[in-house]
C-alpha cells in the first residue's frame, strides 16, 4: 500500500453497523461498492440519531419556525435531517467520489492519541485517499454538502432557500462530520479496550502489518 495514509490502515475485520464507512480493507471500493457503502450509511445507527439530536435541538430552537411545534413538527424535522444527510452521502459517498476515483471511507488511527485524533479528524475533512492510495484533495467530500443543501433548497422552506441558510446548514454539516470523525477514529480502539476484540470485531493491532 502506498500513500501517507498507509500507517492508518484501519484494522476492522468486520464491516461496523453504527459506522459502515469505517474502512475494513486497504484496497480500493469500485463504483458498486461506494453505492453500496452510500446506502449503508443512510440507514446506519448513526445517521439516525444524529438526525434525532439535530432535530431536537432545532426543535428546541423552534427552526425552521415554519414547522411550528409539536410531535408532527418534530417529525418534520428529522425527515429533513434524514433527507439531507442521504443526499449528502449520496453526492460525496458515491456520485463525486466515483467521478473523481477518490476513497470515501475512512481509516482510523491504530493509536490515536486525543490532540492527534482531533488533528487528524479535521485533516480528514479536506484530505482523502484517492483509489491509488494516496492523500489527494477530499474533492467529493468538499463539494458533496454543497450539492445536497443545493437540493435541500427544492423542499425546505421559503425561509431556509437562502444563500446564507445554505451556508449555515454546510457549517454544520462540517461539524457534524468532525464529530463523526472523531467517534470513528476511536471505535476500534473503544472495541479492544472493552475486551470485544475476542469476538473477532478487530483484530490485535500488534498484530497489523
Amino acid at each position: 500500500m502506498t500513500g501517507a495514509t498507509g500507517k492508518f490502515i484501519g484494522y476492522m475485520t468486520n464491516r461496523s453497523l453504527f459506522f459502515p464507512d469505517i474502512a475494513t480493507s486497504p484496497g480500493p471500493l469500485g463504483t458498486g461498492g461506494k453505492f453500496k457503502l452510500f446506502v449503508n450509511q443512510s440507514i446506519s445507527p448513526a445517521y439516525i440519531l444524529a438526525a434525532g439530536i439535530s432535530s431536537a435541538v432545532n426543535q428546541a430552537r423552534n427552526v425552521p419556525a415554519a414547522y411550528g411545534q409539536g410531535w408532527d413538527a418534530y417529525g418534520n424535522r428529522v425527515g429533513e435531517d434524514m433527507a439531507r444527510a442521504s443526499s449528502n452521502s449520496f453526492f460525496a459517498t458515491f456520485l463525486f467520489a466515483s467521478m473523481f476515483h477518490q476513497d470515501p471511507r475512512f481509516f482510523p488511527q491504530n493509536d490515536p492519541s486525543f490532540w492527534g485524533s482531533v488533528k487528524y479528524s479535521a485533516q480528514r475533512l479536506v484530505i482523502l485517499r484517492n483509489d491509488a492510495g494516496y492523500d489527494v484533495v477530499n474533492t467529493s467530500g468538499l463539494i458533496g454538502p454543497f450539492a445536497a443543501e443545493g437540493l435541500a433548497n427544492a423542499y425546505l422552506p421559503a425561509s431556509e432557500q437562502t444563500a446564507g441558510k445554505s451556508l449555515e446548514r454546510v457549517g454544520t454539516d462540517f461539524a457534524w462530520r468532525f464529530a463523526g470523525n472523531m467517534f470513528k477514529n476511536y471505535w476500534p480502539k473503544v472495541f479492544t479496550s472493552l475486551g470485544l476484540n475476542r469476538l473477532k470485531v478487530v483484530p490485535d493491532p500488534a498484530n497489523m502489518h
